[in-house]
């Protein structure tokens, strides 16, 4: 998701959809890529019910240099990196982009109980 006025203005609509999939009682599942940063992150991007991230992916509301300003402490090596997101339970798992067909694929027909299908190449 692109930061801007325009995707600003999108938010409701984003908030909306991901509403009405909770009422249909369907998973809402998030993929990260890189760079998934500021109010995206510090909104729906981090509210699905599975969030996959890609590999090295730098996730994060705030900058490093502004959160290590702020807390006036040296921040863990890879913070705000996909891995470490995962390693500390912020992410669920970390997949390569040419293997996110197949990870979706397989964990929609889990979590709505579908039989399992494979996907096309």
């Amino acid at each position: 998701m692109q930061e801007g006025m325009f995707s600003l203005m999108q938010m409701p609509r984003t908030t909306i959809a991901v509403q009405r999939l909770r009422e249909a009682r369907l998973p809402y599942i998030v993929v990260l890529t890189n760079p998934t940063t500021g109010g995206v992150t510090a909104s729906y991007a981090m509210l699905g019910d599975v969030q996959i991230a890609e590999p090295g992916a730098i996730i994060g509301f705030a900058g490093a240099r502004v959160i290590e300003q702020t807390i006036r402490e040296k921040l863990p090596e890879g913070f705000q990196r996909a891995e470490y997101l995962r390693d500390h339970g912020m992410v669920d798992m970390v997949v390569p982009r040419q293997e996110l067909r197949e990870t979706l694929a397989r964990l929609c027909g889990l979590l709505t109980k579908s039989p399992p299908r494979r996907a096309a190449a």
